[in-house]
């Protein structure tokens, strides 16, 4: 049996166990609560152990799309018809676990909406929110250290865990592919990187989790639900970046995937917490710049730090669209 053949099967038993523990870490988790009444709590003990799983559920779904892709056939193939480096390999994979992140909380928030928010505002909660903030929480401390690693395989281009995977040379390469620095950069150098995705994710993923668990109050969790109804975009722009690594940039499919991404982005990020205040107004019969002075400062203060960041990137991803209808414009005239 030659090294070749030895090193197939050793990756597709690598592929079977990754996809047996992302499987089971899933249905454990939904195991876990599937006999709990709409009204239960999550105990901490329960708690933990939905966020132990939400790290080995999101942690192998990254390692099963990345052996997939760089050490299989089919994945050898799809890299080279795209000329994918490692690099590019990591950070579609990172996208594609994102969007499925995003079904799962879209899922949570349509149960609790239709839960919680046809029934008593204030008052009314369902146990998934509490589920899901224990189980979602390990996505976005993964989802810090998943980042990561593409940054380092984008900015030294070397290949991923054992095997090398070298990039294939573009015609034009404006990247910084090519670029192969002699040291890897540190993780505090990320940081200096990507700052304000970084403060979005700690935030949400303490601070958020903290209130959902702990701080609300006794309050219901109408509010949260719309917060995981903030996902819906999510799934477009991972779209949109992975079809930008794959140099589909001028395909109508862009477009299309363009529009529906500002759309979504708008309504379930922009829009949706306003919304929420415009709820809350109604509930307990005020104006609305009278309902939102009567929230504590804490809860002002943390509608503006999830609502700043969404206007900025809004912004980002209004201006980008804007720029390529300028330039797509005139090859439609021509």
């Amino acid at each position: 049996m030659d090294t070749k053949t030895t090193k197939a099967q050793h990756h597709r038993l690598v592929l079977c166990v990754l996809g047996l523990f992302n499987v089971a870490s899933l249905l454990a988790a939904i195991h876990l609560v599937s006999h709990l009444n709409p009204e239960d709590r999550i105990s901490v003990k329960r708690g933990g152990v939905l966020t132990f799983l939400g790290f080995v559920y999101f942690m192998t779904l990254f390692e099963l799309f990345n052996v997939a892709a760089l050490f299989t056939g089919v994945g050898a193939r799809f890299r080279h018809k795209f000329r994918l480096s490692s690099g590019d390999v990591l950070d579609i994979t990172n996208k594609l676990v994102s969007a499925v992140q995003a079904a799962f909380s879209c899922a949570t928030g349509a149960i609790v909406c239709l839960w919680s928010c046809t029934r008593d505002l204030m008052r009314s909660s369902h146990f998934i929110s509490e589920a899901y903030a224990w189980f979602g929480a390990a996505y976005f401390f993964y989802d810090i250290w998943s980042m990561y690693m593409v940054h380092v395989h984008m900015t030294t281009n070397v290949g991923y865990r054992t095997e090398p995977v070298k990039p294939v040379a573009r015609d034009s390469l404006s990247s910084g592919d090519a670029v192969q620095p002699s040291k890897k950069p540190s993780f505090f150098a990320y940081c200096k990187h990507e700052p304000v995705i970084l403060m979005h994710h700690l935030f949400i993923g303490g601070f958020g989790f903290l209130v959902i668990v702990y701080l609300r109050g006794g309050l219901g969790d109408c509010v949260f639900g719309f917060v995981y109804l903030m996902e819906l975009s999510t799934p477009f722009v991972s779209l949109r970046g992975i079809l930008s690594r794959l140099q589909l940039k001028k395909s109508p499919l862009y477009v299309y995937n363009g529009l529906a991404m500002l759309l979504t982005f708008l309504v379930c990020r922009v829009l949706s917490l306003p919304y929420v205040c415009l709820m809350y107004s109604r509930a307990v019969s005020m104006t609305y710049f009278e309902a939102i002075r009567s929230l504590p400062a804490g809860c002002k203060v943390s509608i503006c730090i999830l609502l700043l960041p969404q206007l900025y990137w809004f912004y980002l991803m209004s201006a980008g669209a804007l720029k390529l209808f300028i330039k797509r414009t005139p090859v439609k005239q021509s």
